[in-house]
């Protein structure tokens, strides 16, 4: 009895002596959890995942509710997967080879610290090193508290005496304890952007990623929503919503494993891009950028648009510009009279700013159209033989602001600067070079490059300081994918793609330090660049050349999920044969633009244009800054309806479309229930944006509780002859 005494108290004391090594580590947000616990052998687990515990104490017990002991699984919830050791059988997250050449991999925790920053969130900085070689690993996660957001990426670095080559190098490792995912990517094309695939993620890997070096996302979107425990909605149900923060080839990979649960690896993309790295200068990785919502898609979107406004956008709480583009009403025939004119137009629609489009530039290779003057960035003397300051001057006298289009990464193989500067220029010296809208692309790893492409801009600077506005294109992703510097340094090929995008960082940097507060669009044939990366140089961006209202009701909603309003440029247009008032009302969704000449416009198109710039203006700060609720989704209903509210709940605007224009359309059978707004409060609720002597069907006497439109709803009467109705609702 004595001896079994004996033995049970060493068990117990054993047990004491590994739970007192066990570090438990949560990351944490208001309402989520990431778990990390190192385990008997100092490897870092991923043990729970979901809604944050009131006890954080608490959190050192979830690693036991889980049963993970399937054979050649028990590796499938490390917190930083490795390839090269036989116990790991998921994707990894890193791949290297060693000086030595040996390719194995093992990490174990170290250490780890936790500090709050300088803007307000929480970083936690976890240590893993690898036990036979000095080779690290920093898990880093940056968490924004009332947002909901978590921001995660790694450092590494080693000590070895030489390069270890990096064939993968992801910055994030997730894994989910949950069941039934389903998975919402964004593919398309050129006027086809953010066309959403609903994918139901079974046993295997679904992979989201981009291969084209710059204009990313051409193809397919960094963004990703991702339902657990089947199919949320709107306003239920657990949903994961984010991006890989990287304007290059990026890589999200979903792995759905025999536990059914979920390992995702996220970060740069390894095609063509192993990296050697010298000791002791550390890789840092991109973010990659999620939250975690247990109340549906619409409180994820919230959470992610107030952490962009709050902490990643430039200006996120500040002012837009309103604008009269000149680009489809002159493509590139006109002369600087003709701009003008049209200044006078912006003046009469009310508009802050003329924007002066592509074509302005270039001499010996005049853009005339897109085939040539690409990176001869002087103004064409024929057309404009007074240049750019005479245009800045003029408007100015008709009370506008003057801004200005560049696209200042890519060339014309017809120019001057391909003629004196060959090496510039990405492009395979023994093959036929491949154009993409006529254009290669400049070599951003090259710092002469880059101070080429900072120079454009300053150099309209400081000949405009009053220039206000920067439209950024991007039209060709990288086909010829040779560096003559990178040549010339010795340094390998295969980090093209991540020092083009470094490089381009390098050269927004200088432009912010020199010019902080400039409004500048990200512009990239559409919406081909809009990571979050890039809202720390840009204001803004172009979601696609698609102007047709329509379509842009539906590439505007999938837009929504992940950017605010203000982020959204839409211009009405003569793209398509939809009515004036549909596409003005769609505009006025985001930062409103026209793209028309304002001198053929009927008598009463231009009243109602100038109706709608002057109520834009009383309400565009809701629509910018205010939370975001979609009430109707076009793509499950004949009409498409989302409302925007802020932060008092005193004011909101509601917009629907008719999506649907078939006589069977079911539009004004039941009504619209409300969202966001505060029950105790009395509303009144107008009808805006009305067209010349169109009929009012919203009695604007009629006093509405917010509890009664949140539960019974109003019904905005859609239908063939009103395509488009837009609401202002206000607190009495």
């Amino acid at each position: 009895m004595k001896t079994q005494y004996i033995i049970l108290s060493l068990i117990i004391f054993c047990n004491l002596s590994l739970q007192a090594q066990q570090v438990t580590i949560p990351i944490e947000t208001q309402n989520s959890a990431v778990v990390l616990q190192t385990d008997n052998n100092k490897r870092l687990k991923i043990v729970y995942t979901g809604k944050s515990l009131k006890n954080s104490a608490d959190y050192a017990g979830t690693e036991k509710v889980f049963l993970l002991n399937s054979q050649g699984a028990a590796s499938n919830n490390n917190a930083f997967t490795v390839a090269g050791i036989d116990n790991n059988f998921t994707e990894p997250a890193i791949a290297v080879v060693h000086v030595d050449g040996n390719n194995s991999l093992d990490l174990l925790y170290k250490s780890h610290n936790i500090t709050a920053t300088a803007d307000g969130a929480i970083l936690t900085t976890i240590t893993l090193k690898d036990p036979v070689y000095p080779f690290f690993v920093d898990l880093l996660y940056k968490t924004w508290k009332e947002e909901d957001i978590i921001e995660q990426w790694t450092s590494i670095y080693h000590e070895e005496k030489g390069e270890v080559i990096l064939n993968k190098y992801a910055s994030a490792n997730l894994y989910l304890y949950n069941k039934d995912y389903y998975l919402t990517s964004y593919n398309g094309s050129w006027a086809r952007e953010m066309q959403p695939v609903e994918t139901h993620l079974r046993q295997g890997m679904h992979t989201i990623e981009s291969r084209l070096g710059t204009r990313e996302n051409l193809l397919t979107s960094p963004n990703f929503m991702l339902s657990l425990d089947g199919k949320a909605t709107e306003t239920t149900g657990t949903v994961m919503m984010g991006q890989i923060a990287w304007n290059g080839n990026f890589s999200l990979q979903f792995e759905t494993d025999v536990y059914k649960n979920l390992h995702v690896v996220a970060g740069i993309n390894p095609y063509q891009s192993v990296y050697h790295l010298k000791p002791n200068i550390p890789f840092e990785t991109p973010r990659f950028v999620y939250t975690v919502s247990f109340e549906g898609v619409g409180k994820g979107s919230r959470n992610m648009q107030n952490w962009m406004r709050n902490h990643t956008l430039i200006d996120g709480k500040g002012d837009r510009l309103t604008l009269l583009n000149n680009w489809e009403a002159t493509y590139f025939d006109f002369d600087q009279e003709e701009l003008v004119a049209l200044f006078k137009g912006a003046n009469e629609l009310g508009v802050d700013m003329f924007l002066l489009d592509d074509g302005w530039f270039a001499n010996k290779y005049p853009r005339d159209h897109d085939r040539a003057g690409l990176g001869d960035w002087e103004p064409n003397h024929k057309k404009l033989p007074d240049g750019i300051p005479y245009l800045v001057k003029e408007a100015g006298k008709q009370g506008v602001k003057f801004g200005i289009w560049i696209e200042p990464e890519m060339i014309n193989p017809r120019s001057e600067l391909y003629e004196k500067h060959l090496d510039w220029v990405l492009r395979q010296d023994n093959r036929p070079e491949i154009y993409f809208r006529s254009q290669l692309v400049l070599d951003l790893t090259n710092p002469e490059v880059q101070d080429f492409v900072f120079g454009i801009v300053d150099n309209l600077f400081t000949e405009n300081p009053e220039l206000a506005f920067i439209k950024w294109d991007c039209n060709a992703p990288i086909f010829n994918g040779h560096s003559k510097y990178l040549e010339k340094k010795n340094v390998p090929q295969s980090h093209l793609y991540v020092e083009y995008t470094r490089g381009l960082e390098k050269v927004l940097k200088r432009v912010r330090q020199k010019y902080p507060k400039v409004p500048m669009m990200l512009c990239s044939g559409g919406g081909g660049r809009t990571d979050f990366s890039l809202f720390r140089f840009f204001t803004e961006f172009w979601p696609s050349d698609n102007t047709d209202p329509l379509e842009r009701v539906f590439i505007q909603w999938n837009s929504s999920y992940y950017y605010p309003a203000m982020t959204m440029c839409n211009h009405v247009t003569n793209w398509s044969n939809k009515p004036l008032k549909y596409k003005v009302d769609v505009a006025s969704m985001g930062k409103l633009g026209f793209d028309i000449k304002v001198n053929e416009l009927s008598e009463a198109d231009l009243a109602f244009c100038k109706n709608a710039v002057a109520n834009y203006n009383q309400f565009k700060h809701t629509v910018w800054h205010g939370d975001i609720y979609r009430l109707m989704n076009p793509y499950d209903n004949d009409f498409a309806s989302l409302m925007f509210v802020n932060d008092a709940k005193t004011e909101a605007v509601v917009f629907n479309y008719l999506t649907n224009w078939r006589y069977v359309a079911e539009t004004t059978i039941r009504p619209i229930k409300l969202q966001g707004l505060d029950p105790s409060k009395k509303y009144k609720i107008t009808e805006i944006n009305l067209y010349e002597n169109q009929r009012e069907f919203i009695d604007p006497t009629v006093i509405y509780s917010g509890d009664f439109l949140m539960k019974v709803g109003i019904n905005p009467m859609i239908n063939l002859s009103r395509t488009s109705v837009v609401l202002k609702i206000q607190a009495i």
